[in-house]
């Protein structure tokens, strides 16, 4: 038997002892739901925290130690170990793809896509790599890593616990949530960028389980970090109407580069992607460039901050105490830095680079500001880097409302947030008009990952059942025993199966939940056909999807068996959440304008 088939195996009877303790406590769903969103605030936040705590030693001991050294090791140091890193982590990839660039396009595909399922193996997968990146000075962050560690563990929990497919894609913004709110330590700014991000609604049934998490997580950041802001900054105030042209200016340069930056990181992967070299070489290569890009930065103009996360230097742009040609360097650099890190296939993310390099622009409008109504220039400056964090992001990851909570979370300033919320509007409006897609789904747009809310609705309206059903259906006999039926569902890997009898006419339907429950009963020896679920609820071939769709809501079901219109016992398909997707999917593509 091949490794990952006994993996699979092993990973079963894993699931099976959890469904059998639970089983044994008799937890309801609701319940089980409710045990689980405080086992996962705890959780993820003591993960974010151990996350925060290895990225910190990795930058001290790699790229920190080799700026203190003599100019020809710092030279070499600060070229090779980039480019090191780079290659290490490209050739461990391999082994997880999953677990390149930033993780909350991956987790957004993971809900929308497959039921909320992320393999263990990325959570890991992503908290070494993500620390061997970083750590080692490429230009990338440690929110969207620390997303997609925290949302791999909640779908771990769920899976452990046999939870419904519908709690289990619940789960995944509250491990996301939880995960944000530690990295960041803003749990409101969490709660909201979860729902317009992730979820993509904010009236979401989950919101109270993703404020519980959140606010676990944060506690627990504080208990061990402190309960300090992550920036301090001095109590800017707003000064009035003069002001505002320059934070309208603010906005409008916000959104021209934050549309900069998205086209830019975009176009560099495609090129990358294309480029004929191996895949592992790739990110030491984004390595090489970066460690040159900073090195020029740093020897000519002493600009650190390119390196790495970075957040050192952004909090000097913040107390205003950036010089004009050193801000104008490093938002140059870190850009280009950044869109050579991400394409290059490393893993890491573009939270941090985006807010570093708003925060620049910021300063620069500020420093301007001063010059021309002779105002303090280290207080504007850098109460004008603060706004533009906010509109540089409110324009590159178009989530408005998380964009102006998430500063104010940041860095305690409230008294700035009428001229955040204005520069941050001007930039959400006008990066919208020129470059509609949003950064992350744009991404996944490139990879072939067409997120399902991205069709009207009435589409599904207008589409059969049979053009989007899976006609190849894996059925179980009703002679199987249920540990035998087990095993069988254990190899295939699938939700529900079919049931059928001799005839393979279709006798009720059966979840790997169910037969986990029927085995933790001791029901092992029991015929499949005694325990399947019946009725059968079902769609035809001729049904809209739409039809379909809302069966599957009212029934709280993943997944319906479909079955001729002549015959309610001959099945001729499988419909589930992923085929409706997949078919709204092919629409958008048929619609989209080729290159």
């Amino acid at each position: 038997m091949r490794a990952p088939q006994r993996l699979t195996r092993r990973w079963y009877r894993l699931e099976l002892k959890a469904a059998r303790l639970l089983d044994a406590i008799g937890l309801a769903e609701n319940q089980k739901t409710l045990a689980l969103t405080l086992l996962i605030g705890v959780v993820c936040g003591w993960a974010a925290v151990a996350f925060h705590l290895a990225l910190d030693v990795a930058e001290r001991q790699l790229i920190g130690r080799a700026m203190g050294w003599s100019l020809g090791s710092r030279v070499l140091g600060l070229l090779l170990i980039p480019t090191a890193g780079g290659l290490l982590a490209g050739a461990l990839l391999r082994f997880v793809e999953e677990a390149r660039g930033s993780g909350i396009p991956q987790v957004k595909a993971a809900y929308h896509l497959n039921y909320g399922r992320i393999p263990f193996k990325v959570v890991l997968a992503k908290m070494g790599l993500g620390t061997l990146c970083i750590g080692s000075g490429l230009s990338l962050g440690r929110e969207g890593p620390t997303v997609q560690i925290c949302a791999g563990i909640a779908s771990l929990f769920g899976r452990l616990a046999a939870v419904s497919r519908r709690t289990l894609m619940s789960l995944v913004p509250v491990g996301s949530a939880a995960g944000l709110a530690a990295a960041f330590n803003t749990p409101i700014a969490a709660v909201t960028f979860t729902l317009e991000e992730i979820v993509g609604d904010l009236s979401h049934r989950s919101i109270g389980a993703i404020v519980v998490a959140s606010v676990i997580a944060a506690v627990i950041e504080h208990g061990i970090l402190g309960s300090q802001s992550l920036f301090s900054v001095p109590p800017y105030a707003f000064n009035g109407a003069r002001e505002l042209p320059f934070y309208a200016m603010l906005g409008v340069l916000a959104a021209g580069l934050s549309v900069l930056f998205t086209t830019s990181l975009l176009w560099l992967r495609r090129w990358f992607l294309r480029w004929d070299i191996p895949p592992w070489v790739k990110p030491g290569v984004g390595g090489c460039v970066v460690g040159l890009i900073g090195l020029v930065a740093l020897e000519a103009w002493g600009a650190r901050g390119i390196f790495g996360i970075g957040y050192d230097t952004l909090s000097r742009a913040l107390r205003g105490e950036m010089a004009f040609r050193l801000a104008l360097v490093l938002l140059v650099a870190k850009l280009v830095a950044t869109a050579v890190s991400y394409s290059s296939g490393a893993a890491g993310g573009i939270f941090a680079p985006v807010l570093f390099i708003g925060g620049m622009l910021g300063s620069l409008v500020g420093t301007l500001a001063a010059h021309v109504l002779h105002t303090d220039a280290t207080r504007t400056a850098g109460a004008f880097a603060l706004v533009g964090m906010g509109a540089v992001f409110a324009g590159a990851l178009r989530a408005p409302i998380t964009s102006v909570l998430i500063i104010f979370e940041m860095t305690n300033a409230y008294s700035i947030i009428l001229p955040l919320m204005i520069a941050n509007a001007i930039s959400y409006s006008i990066a919208s008009r020129l470059s509609p897609t949003p950064v992350y789904e744009a991404l996944l747009l490139q990879d072939g990952v067409h997120l399902p809310h991205r069709a009207p609705p009435h589409v599904l309206g207008r589409m059969t059942v049979a053009s989007a059903m899976t006609r190849d259906v894996v059925t179980l006999p009703d002679v199987l025993t249920v540990e035998a039926a087990y095993e069988r569902a254990s190899r295939y890997g699938y939700h529900a199966y079919p049931v059928v009898d001799v005839r393979n006419r279709l006798v009720g339907i059966i979840t790997i939940n169910d037969l986990r429950r029927e085995i933790g009963r001791g029901n092992g020896s029991k015929l499949l056909g005694d325990v399947a679920v019946r009725p059968v609820v079902h769609t035809h071939p001729d049904h809209t999807l739409e039809h379909a769709l809302l069966k599957l809501g009212r029934w709280d079901i993943s997944q319906l068996p479909v079955v001729s219109r002549l015959d309610d016992r001959r099945i001729v398909g499988i419909l589930t959440l992923g085929d409706i997707a997949r078919a709204r999917a092919r629409w958008v593509e048929e619609q989209s304008p080729r290159d």
